[in-house]
């Protein structure tokens, strides 16, 4: 049962992730209407490095522009009343699982989880999105959304970014600008430590997700 569970964390992981990652040439939305806002040093080119805000209906906007000190942006978080725990890596990197108690998640079978038939991947992913992580953290137009509602006292918002620089990734380089994926921790949380990350150069079937595969110049 417990290689089983490591199994489902493992691919609900990889999911999260692959989902999750945002693609050169996605729009790029701006930060809802928000009753507080916390923007910081700019970078080179005059833009936020970043900017977190409380939104009218309690959720948490994150927008990162520029990869820089993690640290500032838990504090900001902090203000907001959230506790979390962000990270930021490499291509090919991510922080080594097993960080704290998390929820298992749902379970799927191996043939499930291998399956093609378009029911059953409507049933993993509503399954999956409607996960106690799933539920937490959405993403889209640039930007991940927290919702603090669906994160109970003693639970850290853990939040790992791969960042891109030269907006490369896969065997024939789609480009990708970063990577997100998020989880809840109840109780202390283990610091990252970087581990190699194959999954950076797993990228999607181009006819089931065509946006990950964005046309030259976009």
């Amino acid at each position: 049962m417990e290689l089983k569970a490591e199994i489902v964390a493992r691919n609900e992981a990889r999911r999260l992730r692959i989902r999750r990652r945002l693609l050169a040439g996605a729009a790029v939305a701006g930060i809802a209407a928000a009753a507080a806002v916390a923007v910081p040093f700019l970078n080179g080119a005059g833009t936020p490095a970043y900017a977190v805000a409380k939104n009218a209906d309690g959720t948490i906007t994150l927008k990162i522009n520029e990869f820089r000190d993690p640290a500032q942006v838990e504090k900001d978080l902090a203000a907001l009343g959230l506790t979390a725990d962000v990270s930021y890596v490499k291509p090919g990197s991510r922080c080594a699982p097993d960080r704290g108690e998390t929820d298992a998640g749902p379970s799927f079978s191996k043939e499930e989880l291998a399956s093609k038939d378009p029911e059953v991947r409507k049933r993993i992913n509503a399954a999956i999105d409607n996960s106690p992580n799933g539920k937490a953290f959405k993403m889209g137009g640039g930007e991940v959304r927290i919702r603090p509602q669906h994160i109970k006292p003693g639970q850290t918002a853990v939040m790992e970014f791969t960042e891109n620089e030269d907006q490369t990734s896969g065997p024939e380089k789609p480009r990708a600008l970063w990577q997100f994926s998020g989880y809840l921790v109840t109780g202390p949380v283990k610091p990252c430590t970087v581990i190699d990350d194959p999954s950076w150069n797993q990228m999607p079937d181009p006819k089931t997700n065509p946006e990950a595969y964005p046309p030259a110049g976009s």
